[in-house]
């Protein structure tokens, strides 16, 4: 469903397409810098010290949050200079893509490639050896973290939209919760492989993003009612 998003919403508009893929490249630099902060660290450190090695697994994972953010910003900044070259070169003044436009299209791109690379990395665990389970450990690994999968590329997709937001109206307030909730559902990983501990409370805070996020983008209960009822 999470993929669906690209081929209902985006795929027929070229811009909504460039948007998406330069949001996905700046995913991608995020990801690139955060991976060698995270390898120099292990290469300079003992590998014999567990806890050392986990220590540095766990500010890993926090940096490239915070990085994640600091790059979503970045791209805020770039598409706001893009909407006004795009109001001065068009005939009417006014831009091809509202912000809240914008906003959707760059966490979907965001989202898109976060998923690609876990599935990446599920498929690669998947070609073996062994076999899932075989010690008794949970058999549900690849249905679970498909669920997280798709839990990850909606939530950036609804923290885009409360990101672009945040930074559109000067509320800080709102970019803090978009970090908060991503180190959240991040550091929740750490509960694994006790999946409830995990899965459940991420689908929570999805939940919670994507009401906020219809709410910011202009949504109404009563728009909603019309929604569900298939009512003009």
């Amino acid at each position: 469903p999470a993929f669906g998003l690209f081929i209902f919403t985006i795929a027929r508009d070229p811009l909504r397409i460039i948007i998406l893929i330069a949001g996905a490249f700046f995913w991608l630099v995020s990801l690139l810098l955060s991976s060698l902060i995270w390898f120099i660290a292990v290469k300079a450190s003992d590998p014999q010290d567990e806890r050392l090695q986990k220590g540095l697994l766990i500010f890993g994972v926090m940096f490239s949050v915070l990085l994640q953010e600091a790059f979503r910003f970045l791209y805020y900044k770039l598409l706001r200079k893009a909407i006004e070259g795009l109001v001065a070169l068009s005939e009417d003044g006014c831009s091809p893509i509202s912000i809240q436009q914008m906003a959707y299209v760059a966490g979907v791109g965001f989202g898109l490639m976060s998923g690609a690379f876990s599935m990446i990395n599920l498929l690669a665990d998947a070609l073996g050896p062994g076999t899932v389970g075989i010690h008794g450990d949970s058999q549900l690994y690849f249905l679970t973290s498909a669920f997280m999968t798709m839990v990850l590329i909606f939530l950036h997709t609804f923290w885009g939209i409360l990101f672009f937001h945040g930074c559109e109206h000067r509320r800080w307030w709102e970019m803090a919760a978009v970090v908060i909730m991503h180190l959240t559902v991040s550091g929740l990983s750490f509960c694994n492989p006790l999946y409830v501990g995990s899965l459940v409370p991420s689908y929570l805070l999805m939940a919670a993003a994507a009401a906020w996020a219809y709410l910011l983008s202009g949504g109404s209960v009563q728009n909603l009612r019309h929604f569900l009822l298939c009512k003009c």
